[in-house]
């Protein structure tokens, strides 16, 4: 298995802080936030190598990041080749990109890099182990305001996905839809079809909610919480609770 983290975006609501710096890199509590992802991932026995796509404009960042870290699996960086927010690939046709370049034929553990945790994606990749399926991630949000920001899940009792939503105005459950996801080795092939056929390409749960459709998908709920930083309040909330 192997790991990748999207950290390709331009985050233009964290502007002044990421005009000229990527919002991975960030610090959180003494560590940036791709270090807090990384760090649980690392000793993860199923992963094998850690990748991390960048676009032009920020990739020699995470190059130097890369030169001062030391981690017990390789990581390869790769750049999309995007030199601004307008000309982004977006997160799904990144994926491809990663999946095309480097051949890629294990199983796919997809984390956005804009996310801290406090909890293990060890229990996730042994529950998508278990069901043998592409899987997603999920936790109860009782906003329906945060609901309406964020991907939707309807799933059945064996908590095979039904359907997703991306922020829809009438949320059908309270099953929210973090960017974090676990892809069979066997769907990495249809990632160029689910383009070809519509498939949105800005959003990671795109990808996912498509595959859906195709393909059995399962849900695991996470044990902990996740903090999404989108803006600069957001960015400011989690420093307060990561203080060291």
């Amino acid at each position: 298995m192997k790991s990748l983290i999207l950290a390709a975006g331009y985050a233009t609501r964290l502007y002044p802080l990421t005009r000229n710096f990527p919002k991975p890199l960030l610090d959180v509590g003494g560590k940036t936030i791709l270090d807090r992802l990384l760090t649980d991932l690392d000793r993860l026995d199923e992963v094998e190598e850690h990748i991390i796509v960048s676009n032009n404009t920020f990739f020699p960042y995470f190059m130097a990041w890369k030169n001062r870290v030391g981690y017990r699996k390789p990581i390869h960086i790769i750049n999309d080749g995007a030199e601004s927010n307008e000309t982004r690939l977006g997160a799904v046709r990144d994926i491809l990109l990663v999946v095309e370049t480097l051949s890629v034929k294990d199983d796919l553990l997809v984390l956005a890099g804009d996310n801290v945790v406090d909890f293990s994606f060890e229990g996730f990749v042994r529950f998508a182990r278990q069901k043998q399926t592409s899987c997603i991630t999920c936790h109860h949000e009782p906003s329906v305001e945060a609901l309406r920001k964020t991907g939707v899940l309807e799933m059945d009792g064996s908590n095979r996905v039904l359907m997703l939503h991306e922020k829809p105005a009438n949320p059908p459950t309270n099953w929210a839809v973090p960017p974090f996801y676990f892809y069979h080795a066997s769907d990495l092939t249809l990632i160029r079809k689910a383009l070809t056929m519509g498939c949105g390409f800005d959003a990671p749960g795109n990808l996912a909610a498509w595959l859906a459709k195709e393909r059995p998908v399962h849900a695991w709920e996470i044990p902990g919480k996740r903090y999404d930083i989108g803006d600069v309040q957001s960015y400011e909330s989690v420093q307060k609770i990561f203080k060291t």
